[in-house]
């Protein structure tokens, strides 16, 4: 399995961004897909997972109510919309895989993305 962040910039405060990443290879081993961010000095944090049958969804209490998972079957991709955006926000995304139930630990994910990295201007 391969996965291809991308959709990172840099937007000022309030404004909106929307991630996407696109799962490629043996994609039909693919349970569970989530978002991760990394702040400079930061450990990994969870932010979004979605099961790739797409009927169950949650993302952390950080971002609930600004930012959004879902994901289109068609295009075998995982989007992150993300809206009033903080510099709090700022950090580098990934995107990761796994064949099993959804997890919320980093360390359970097998497939990563490169990153993408989203900068928050106040």
């Amino acid at each position: 399995v391969q996965l291809q962040a991308s959709g990172g910039g840099l937007v000022q405060a309030g404004g909106s961004l929307k991630l996407s990443c696109v799962a490629s290879g043996s994609i039909y081993i693919i349970n569970t897909m989530n978002w991760y961010r990394q702040a400079p000095g930061k450990e990994r944090e969870f932010v979004a997972a979605i099961t790739w049958g797409g009927a169950v969804t949650t993302v952390a209490d950080s971002v609930k109510g600004r930012f959004t998972i879902s994901r289109d079957n068609v295009k075998n991709t995982v989007y992150l919309q993300m809206n009033s955006l903080e510099p709090e926000d700022t950090a580098v995304y990934y995107c990761a895989a796994r064949t099993k139930a959804l997890s919320y630990h980093a360390t359970a994910y097998d497939y990563w993305g490169q990153g993408t990295l989203v900068t928050v201007s106040s």
